[in-house]
C-alpha cells in the first residue's frame, strides 16, 4: 500500500530488509521520513490515513483486513506503531495494537515528548506529561545497564527498572 508505478514498491522489493519488523505509518510521506531519518530496515504497512469516524474513515478504508493477513505471516515478530500523536493517530494505534495482541506479536510505539533542542518551559502540558510518563533509563539509552530502584524498593535485588 504505497504509491508506485511498479507492481511492488522499491521498499517491499528490497529482500535485504528485516521481515521480522513491520512499521505501521499513516502515509507515504511518513514512510519517506522514517527511511531518510532513521536506520530502520524492516518493512512498512501504509494505512493511507487514520481512523476518523467523523470523516467516514473506518477500519475498512485503512485496509486493516489486509494488515491482519500480514500479521498472520510467521516471519512477523514486531509491529512498530508509527502513527501521529493526534487523537485520531492514538486511536488508530490502539486499534492496531489490539489486533497485534490477538496474534501474540510484540508491539512498540514511537517515543514521544521533548524534541531535540527543546526547552521544557516552552512545551505544552500534554507533551511534557507524555515525555515525563515515557521516560527511560539514561544509562540504558547509552547502552549501559544499571538497576533503578523503585521508591518502595530498598533491596539491590529489586527488579523494578524504569522503562
Amino acid at each position: 500500500r504505497n504509491y508506485t508505478e511498479e507492481t511492488v514498491c522499491s521498499v517491499c522489493a528490497d529482500l535485504g530488509r528485516k521481515a521480522s519488523q513491520l512499521c505501521i505509518v499513516e502515509s507515504p510521506t511518513d514512510l519517506l521520513a522514517l527511511e531518510n531519518g532513521t536506520g530502520y530496515r524492516g518493512y512498512y504497512f501504509v494505512l493511507m490515513g487514520k481512523l476518523s469516524p467523523l470523516d467516514g474513515v473506518g477500519p475498512e478504508q485503512l485496509g486493516l483486513d489486509v494488515l491482519e493477513k500480514r500479521l498472520q505471516q510467521p516471519e512477523v515478530e514486531e509491529v512498530i506503531l508509527a502513527t501521529s500523536a493526534t487523537m485520531e493517530g492514538e486511536v488508530t494505534a490502539h486499534v492496531i495494537g489490539d489486533l497485534v495482541k490477538k496474534y501474540n506479536l510484540r508491539s512498540t510505539r514511537l517515543a514521544q515528548g521533548v524534541p531535540v533542542g527543546g526547552e521544557l518551559e516552552y512545551l505544552d502540558l500534554n507533551t511534557l506529561s507524555q515525555a515525563f510518563d515515557s521516560r527511560t533509563d539514561y544509562y540504558r539509552k547509552l547502552g549501559l545497564f544499571r538497576t533503578i530502584l523503585s521508591p518502595g524498593c530498598r533491596s539491590p535485588n529489586c527488579q523494578s527498572p524504569i522503562r
